[in-house]
Order: C-alpha cells, then structure tokens, then sequence
C-alpha cells in the first residue's frame, strides 16, 4: 500500500483501509479527472473546428505570371488533395493536428498531399530538418523527407493546448467543488431511529446491516418504494435541502462559459463566438479573422509558396493566395448599395463582384470589364467641365 498511500496523499485524499474501499475512491477520482477532462477538450475541439471551419471556406488562388489560373495546384488545394479526402476533411486533419500537436507536417506523394499522422523530427542549425518514420494511416514511409521539400508547420514555441490544460487545472478544482455540492445540497436525507444493534454474528445482525447498506439506498434513490421497518425502527426524512435551488445550476454554466472563454482568448477567438452569443456577432467576427485566421492563413500561404513554388517561380509571378473574404456569409440584398458603388467606382467588375458572392459568372465580355460613373472624374477635368482652366 507503499504507493497507494502516496498517490492518494498528492490527491489529498484519506488512505483507503480496504481493497473496496480503494476501489471505490479510484472510480470517483477517474470519473472526476473524465468530466473535468469532457469539459476541458470540448472547449479545446469547439475552437480547433472554429478555425479548421473558416479556414476550409477560403478559395486557395494560384497565379502564373501574376495572372489567376486554375491548374493543378489549384484542384489539389480546393477539391481534391488525394485520392482518400476532399479539401474540407483534408484542412480539417491540418488544422487539428497543428493545434493538437503543435506542428503539422504535409508531405507530397505523386499528385496527392497527405496530412502526416505521425513522424520523428531531426533538428538541425544550418541544414534542413529531417523527417523519418512518417506514418500516414497504417502505411509508414521508409525515406527520409526534408524540410525543402515538405510542408511543414509549427504553431509557436510553446504548446497552447499544454498551455489551456495547465490554466485548467486550477479552474478545474473550483468547478469539481461547485458539482459537488449541488450534489450533495440535492441529496436527500434521513434520520434512522432504532432500538439496540444486534449482537455481531447473529443471524439478526446480519439483516440490520442489509438494511442499512443496501435496502436504504435502493429505498432512497427509487421513485416509489416501501420499505418494512420492525418494533422500534423509524425512518424520518428531511427532505431536499431548498438552500441550493435549480437556478443554482446556472452557476455551473456560468463556470463552463469561463472555460470556454479562457479557451477563446488562448487561439485569439472572440468569446462572444464561442458562447454563440448573437450580439455584436459583426464586430466579434472582424476581430476573428483579423487577429486568428489571417495570420494562420498567411503562415500557411508562405510555406506553400517558399515550397511549392520556391523563389525563382514566386519572384516570377507564380505563387498561392488564400482568400479569406469567402468565409464571411453575404446576403446580397443587404449589400446591394454597396455592389453599385464598388462597379460604378471602377474598382471592380461585374463579374468580380459574382465571384465574391459565390455566383456564376457571366460569359460575355462585357461582364468584365470596369465601369465608371460620369460623376467620377479628375479635378482637372471637373474645372473644364465648368469652364476653367489652368488659370482659370
């Protein structure tokens, strides 16, 4: 009981004097340490899914010469990656295994890209990493992948997920205490009068103890039950303890939503998007894809292009751009004014504009080109037009 002693004296639990008893107290603990786990990763995953969810929205645009192509880069990165995944359940795997794990490593095989499930990493100052044992599902590749030729991400220096589990640890406690004592204010209670217990082994020692550590509970935990008392035996109820209502729970809740917002905070998602609040959801939204999916998005952006297209073909003009303005959803009735001034301003065409809205575009030529408004002019043109001039 050497060990035994010492875990549960680092819990800060009593020392269980009996097999069952041990037994008992380790099934609480697991089942405590399993809800605080429950709450702890469904915070976690809520956040993860956010992200891999706008990121697998954006368009993976490719360029040749500067000018927007459709090739093979773009069919592996928007539709199909390889041959067992779309590009949704492709980035959804990416996005996890960075934020699990804290890097991610994407290696090429013939036409298709695979998301590696496992690997061991070789680290070196002035030569590229070496990446041996790559598993991608049951299969375990026998070559060595280099850093120059792989795509390969690291999310930060220090774990966030290690990071929320340690902040959660001390939160946890506190949530545990909160459970548990509604538990306890909802229990019922009772008061057991008897006459004298009898003797130790005695056939009728035997029945009291049934009944005090079996028929009672079942009797108590039961929607409707009679239970036979004898001569000198009285069983009194004090009922529910009303110090503790059903509102009370709200407390709880309210302690769930504080780790989802510590969550939040940690992948630099609004919390008003993690709780669902509708309120200010514009606002929260901006500030999402401005201060957690650009940055990732750009991070991504830049591997795949030092990769893929490496320097000689990006300084040329051949390169992959991310577009994030599809993960936002447009309701064009409410953008109406705005689409006229965007086309009446020149800035884009008519086709541009069905292309941000997720429309088919128009096979005719005029759909794209760029129109202007006779009231947009330069200032030396409005002087002409009013019969000045130079020095006029």
């Amino acid at each position: 009981m050497g060990v035994i002693s010492w875990l549960f004296n680092k819990l800060g639990k009593p020392v269980p004097v009996s097999a069952s008893e041990f037994e008992k107290a380790l099934l609480d603990e697991y089942i405590s340490a399993a809800g605080d786990a429950y709450v702890r990763e469904m915070a976690f995953w809520t956040a993860v899914n956010m992200i891999a969810n706008a990121i697998s929205k954006c368009e993976f645009k490719t360029f040749e010469n500067y000018e927007e192509v459709k090739k093979d880069n773009y069919y592996r990165w928007n539709v199909r990656p390889n041959r067992n995944q779309n590009s949704s359940a492709f980035l959804h795997k990416l996005i996890s295994k960075l934020y699990r794990d804290n890097e991610v490593l994407v290696i090429e095989q013939g036409e298709d890209i695979y998301v590696a499930d496992s690997f061991t990493k070789k680290e070196y100052a002035l030569f590229d990493y070496e990446f041996t044992q790559v598993t991608v599902g049951d299969f375990t590749f026998g070559k060595t992948f280099y850093q120059s030729d792989v795509i390969y991400l690291e999310l930060a220096d220090t774990n966030i997920r290690e990071l929320i589990a340690g902040l959660y640890q001390s939160y946890a406690k506190l949530l545990e205490y909160t459970m548990k004592a509604y538990q306890r204010s909802r229990g019922i209670k009772a008061k057991y009068e008897f006459g004298t217990i009898p003797p130790a082994g005695t056939e009728e020692r035997k029945l009291f103890d049934d009944l005090i550590d079996n028929k009672f509970k079942k009797f108590l935990e039961a929607d409707s039950a009679i239970i036979p008392l004898g001569s000198g035996q009285n069983l009194t109820e004090f009922g529910v303890s009303k110090t503790y209502s059903s509102d009370n729970t709200r407390d709880i809740r309210a302690m769930i939503d504080d780790v989802f917002a510590l969550t939040a905070r940690a992948f630099g998602i609004p919390p008003a998007l993690m709780s669902g609040d509708v309120q200010g959801v514009q606002d929260a939204l901006d500030q999402f894809l401005t201060f957690c999916i650009d940055p990732l998005a750009d991070m991504l952006e830049e591997e795949i292009n030092r990769k893929v297209f490496k320097r000689e073909g990006y300084l040329k003009g051949n390169y992959m751009q991310i577009d994030t303005k599809r993960i936002k959803h447009v309701d064009i009735f409410s953008v109406s004014t705005s689409i006229d001034k965007l086309i009446s301003s020149g800035v884009f065409s008519v086709n541009d504009i069905l292309k941000m809205l997720n429309l088919p575009k128009i096979n005719e030529d005029w759909a794209d080109k760029h129109f202007i408004t006779k009231n947009y002019m330069s200032f030396e043109e409005a002087l002409k037009s009013l019969g000045g001039g130079e020095n006029k």
